[in-house]
Parts: C-alpha cells; structure tokens; sequence
C-alpha cells in the first residue's frame, strides 16, 4: 500500500512521524466485519496485512511491527466482545504505540464513542493514525477535526446499509416470502419455496398429539412428563450440514415444546418480528441475546391462512392465555398444582378485588389477601380458613353435577379410548418404521458384493442391529398392548358408568387426587368471591358459574381463634351469666348452650390460624361450650 500520489501530502504525512514515534511500535489493526466476509472477501485480508511492508517504509522494523488481527470477523458497530480492539486501546494507554495503521477508519470503529475514545486516548500519549490518505495527529486540532468527520460518516454508513437492508426484509416479509425456516411438523419445498405439512405421518400425528395434550392437561411440565413417560419422540429435520434434510429423532424437552405452543405457523399464520432486540437487555455481564418477545398485536406483519394448519387461530390465541395465566401471578388463575387448597387462583376478595393467595402451613391453608400488605404495607383484608370455603364449593359443585352424570360417563370413556388410540397408533408408526429400517439394511446387505468383505461385515453388522432394534420394540409394545388394551373392556366401561352415577364417592375416593378435583371445579367455576364479616364467624361466599353467567350466593361458618371474635358473643356472655346467677354447673351450662345453637360444630372441629395468634376451637377433653363458659367464670 502507498498514499495518495501527491507529493506534497505524501511528504506532509511523513513529516508528522518524528523519532519519538519511531522508537515505539506500528500497530497494524486487521478487521472483517463477518466470517463470511474473511472467506469471500481475501483481497481486502491482504490488503490490511499489506500494510506491515508499508510501516517498514516508514521506517519502523519488521520486528517492531505489531498485527493485530483477534477481530477478523467481528463487527465495528460496538467495542463489545472485539478483544482485538481492547488490546490495541490497552497498548495505546501504556504508552507503546507510536503510530497505528489501518485501511480506512471503519475498520477501527464504527461507532462514535469507541472512536473518539481513540482519538483521546491517542492525543494523549502522541500516537499518530495512518489510513490510505495520509497520516493524522489527533492532538493537532485540523487532524482531530478530520478524523471525527470520517468516524461520523463511519457510523453513519453503517446504519444506512442497515436501514437499508431492514426495510429490504421487511418489504419482503409483508409479501409473505420471507420464511429463512420452517418449524418442526413442516417442509420447505425445494424448488417452490412453498411451505407444506412434513411428509412423514408420525411427524405429524407428534405435532397434533403435542397440541391435545396441552389442551387437556393446561401445562407445559405435564405434556413434557407424558411424552416421556409414553416415550413418544419428536421429528426434527436437519436443517444444514451433510445431512440437511434428513428426519432426526428427539426426546422432547421444555424449550421446543414451549416454542411449539408460541409459534404462529402452527395455526397457518405467517408471523414477522415477534421478537425485538432491546439494547437495555443486551449489556456486558447480562445474560440473554436482549431480545423480548412481543405480542400479537405489536408484531410487524401477521398474516393469517398463509399455512397448512395443525391447529386453527382461536385455538392458538387460548394457548398463549393458558402460558400466560400458568406463570405465578396471583392476578391470573394458574395452572392446576399439588397443593392441597382446591380453589387455588380462583378465591377472590370481595373487599379489594384482588385474588386472594394460599398460604401454607402447619398441615393447615388459608386463603388470604394480602395485597394491600405486600404493596402498600397496610393490613391483611380477609382470611378464611381452606377447608371450610373448599368443603362449601365442593357441595355445590357435586350437586350440579348430578344431572350429568351419565354425560360424564360416556365423555369419560371417550376421552380414554381416545388417548389409547393416540398411543396405539404411535406405536404402529414406530413399528412401521423399525420395519422398513430393518428391510432397507437387508437389502443394502444383498446388495454388495459377498466378495467385498470390507463392506458387507459393516452391512451385516448394521442389518443385525435393526433387527434387534425391531425385536426389542415389538417386545416394548406387547408390554404396552398388556398393560393397556387397544379398547376399553366392557368391564372398565361398566366401572366408569358406576362411579360417574356416585360422584360424592369417586370425589371421595383414595384415588381421586386433589389435582383431579380442581380440574372437574375449574370447569364448572369460574371463581368463588368471598366477604367475611369483620373478624367474626360469618363468611359471605358467591360462587360464580362458568359460561351463562349464573351466580350463587350463600353464607358460610369459618373457625375462629377466640370466642371473642364470634359475632354473638354479647349474647352468649348474657346467656352464660343468667344461667350461673340461676345455679347451673359449667358441665350444664355448656349442654344448654350447645343445645341452643350457640356453637356450631364447624367452629369446634377445625383450627384455624389467624392475625393475632393460633390456636384451635376444640381442645382434648373440653367441649367449646364449656371453654366459653370457664373464659367468662
């Protein structure tokens, strides 16, 4: 490389390069912007490492010639993760650079404050710039003035070609055309360009089955826990290398399932710029690529019905809610968990609004809100014991579901049959498959040339390991085929029928989980909006029924931690203190009252613990009426 041809600049430039300079080092600073760049473009490579013979010109040694070259393929837009670039500022601030030689200045820095850094830095310790037009002091104020011109237009190309490439891809996304990958489930043809379900039918019946599964079971862990434990494996085409194309398969994990259930293809929707980068989230020392994730209705281009569809768009729209409501909010009802509490996500306060949250402990829950004490610091609203609220909507609940009973029997069977069904026949395509796996090795084996012995053991070999592939999975599958037949027994059909005619009993039952019991209320419920009266006993409770609107209301008892928050404890010390002035024992005094109504069972049977204190209604040995009567003796 030489300067311009103009003597005069040539020998101003070389004047500028005093003995000061010359006993430091030349720092060639070598950069491509992209790896494919360092492939494609090698004349610009050797054009930079050609400026090692131009710094000798100068008058510097070859071997105090430094090449720094760490940032071949890195981009100038930023200094982050561009060691080069950090190395040659550090050698810069040491006081070791005499003069640094580059191409042209976007090679050094494409961003204005990386590059005024430089400059400053520079100044500083008297190091000299060197591009294709000549030599810059940045301490001489021209110098200075014309590098800052060349780092603005530096910057300003940079987002010119990406301004221009961005509108370019965006055009062709409103057009529908760019699609850079398919999802799992889907093919890109070839020659056409056009996007089609994958050929392969397992692939799609998986797809589908994902899809179902998540519909029933309302959570991502619960479909990944089934598909493995049915060790039902995802299709994955490769989508680059030697054997792009080829169908892979997978065992499911969180992350493809989760992007399953996000991806609009699925739904036949052609979606553009559902993800954003935010520079915020994209900082050193920060995980994450800084990109967020927009909603429907703020990405750039959606267009519906461009796609084969597994599932249709209200079907999508009704899994991005379930994914939403299944993160711990307490302002959302969550997906169906193990805790104990059947109405968890769905008791709201009938004070404040607010959903009211579970809250654990001791063998015991309560429902509480306690909004206004976690946001605001002020007191809890209500509590209620669990027990007593689930106990009262569990009532409720079976008794509107007895008219249906024989309805949820047949839809019961359904839905199993159904799922056997499912499962029958993804093991039939696996079967399938072993088989023509095992056939294909056969006659590659028949093929060769039993003379070539090199490649027929390998043939062999392989042959014998798909059959006994085969063999084991069809032993897998007479295990499954024994465990759960093909169709129900007129036997399972029968014991269905006879539980659904008894619900309270297979509500009951040992094998009904509570995870099973908030499934059938959250059908039924939309949610239970609950008023406890002050500090007393007295809890108003409206059950709010899913679809059609209709509301029922009624009134119900929660245990108490003393007997001075029951709402008729005036009338109670009253009454006691009449029946001791007349004579009664404590014994007697506890069977009138008891007798009378003033104690209800629910409060003598169940603890409850509260603001204040804990404690329980019932004590061994000592009826409540009794406590009463003892308290106010």
């Amino acid at each position: 490389m030489i300067l311009r041809d103009d003597p005069e600049i040539r020998k101003l430039s070389l004047e500028k390069i005093g003995p000061a300079h010359l006993q430091r080092l030349a720092v060639v600073y070598v950069r491509q912007s992209t790896p494919q760049q360092v492939l494609d473009h090698r004349e610009s490579t050797r054009l930079q490492y050609g400026l090692v013979t131009r710094a000798q010109e100068m008058g510097w040694p070859k071997d105090r010639v430094l090449v720094i070259d760490e940032d071949l393929g890195k981009s100038g837009a930023s200094s982050e993760g561009r060691a080069g670039f950090r190395r040659l500022v550090s050698e810069v601030s040491l006081d070791h650079v005499g003069i640094i030689l580059g191409v042209e200045m976007s090679r050094l820095a494409r961003s204005s404050k990386d590059w005024h850094q430089l400059l400053e830095i520079c100044a500083l310790f008297g190091t000299l710039i060197a591009d294709l037009d000549g030599v810059y002091d940045p301490a001489h104020y021209n110098d200075r003035l014309l590098l800052g011109l060349k780092g603005t237009m530096s910057e300003a190309e940079l987002h010119v070609i990406k301004q221009r490439m961005d509108r370019g891809k965006l055009s062709k996304a409103r057009r529908g055309e760019l699609v850079l990958g398919v999802p799992i489930g889907y093919v890109k043809s070839p020659s056409s360009g056009e996007v089609v379900l994958d050929p392969d039918e397992q692939v799609r019946h998986v797809v589908g089955l994902v899809f179902r599964k998540f519909e029933e079971l309302e959570t991502l862990n619960a479909v990944l826990r089934y598909l493995v434990e049915h060790n039902v494996q995802i299709g994955v085409r490769v989508r680059d290398g030697i054997g792009k194309g080829e169908l892979q398969w997978h065992r499911p994990n969180r992350a493809t399932l989760h992007n399953m259930l996000k991806n609009p293809t699925y739904a036949g929707a052609y979606a553009y710029g559902r993800r954003q980068l935010d520079p915020r989230k994209r900082q050193p020392g920060r995980r994450g690529t800084g990109r967020v994730a927009l909603s429907p209705q703020e990405w750039p281009v959606l267009l519906k019905d461009r796609f084969p569809a597994y599932i249709p768009w209200e079907h999508y729209e009704r899994n991005l809610a379930k994914l939403k409501s299944n993160r711990s909010r307490s302002e959302s009802i969550r997906a169906v968990r193990n805790g104990a509490a059947l109405l968890s996500g769905m008791v709201v306060c009938g004070k404040c609004g607010w959903r009211m949250s579970v809250w654990y402990g001791e063998g015991r829950y309560t429902y509480a809100c306690r909004q206004k004490a976690s946001h605001y610091g002020g007191r809890v609203c209500q509590h209620i014991a669990g027990p007593v609220l689930d106990e009262y909507v569990s009532g409720w609940v079976l008794e509107a579901l007895e008219p249906a009973a024989l309805e949820l029997s047949l839809e019961a069977a359904n839905n199993l049959q159904r799922e056997r069904d499912d499962l029958n026949q993804l093991w039939q395509e696996r079967l399938e498959r072993s088989t023509y796996e095992a056939d294909r090795a056969e006659r590659q084996y028949h093929l060769v040339e039993p003379e070539n012995r090199l490649v027929a053991r390998r043939l062999e070999r392989e042959w014998e390991e798909k059959l006994e592939a085969q063999q084991r999975l069809r032993e897998e599958y007479d295990r499954f085929v024994h465990s759960q037949p093909r169709t129900l027994s007129e036997e399972e059909i029968h014991a269905i029928r006879r539980l659904s005619a008894d619900i309270p009993a297979l509500w009951e039952a040992p094998s009904t989980t509570a995870a099973d019991r908030k499934q059938i209320i959250r059908q039924v419920v939309e949610r239970v909006v609950v008023d406890a009266d002050g500090a007393s006993e007295r809890v108003r409770a409206r059950i709010e029924w899913a679809g059609g609107g209709a509301v029922t209301e009624g009134e119900l008892i929660r245990p108490v931690a003393r007997f001075e928050q029951l709402s008729y404890w005036p009338q109670l010390c009253d009454r006691v203190r009449v029946l001791a002035e007349e004579g009664f024992t404590a014994a007697q005094i506890a069977e009138g009252l008891n007798a009378e109504g003033y104690v209800q069972a629910a409060q003598a049977q169940r603890g409850f613990p509260c603001t204040g204190g804990h404690g329980t209604d019932a004590k061994a040995g000592t009826k409540p009426a009794a406590r009463s009567a003892q308290a106010i003796g």
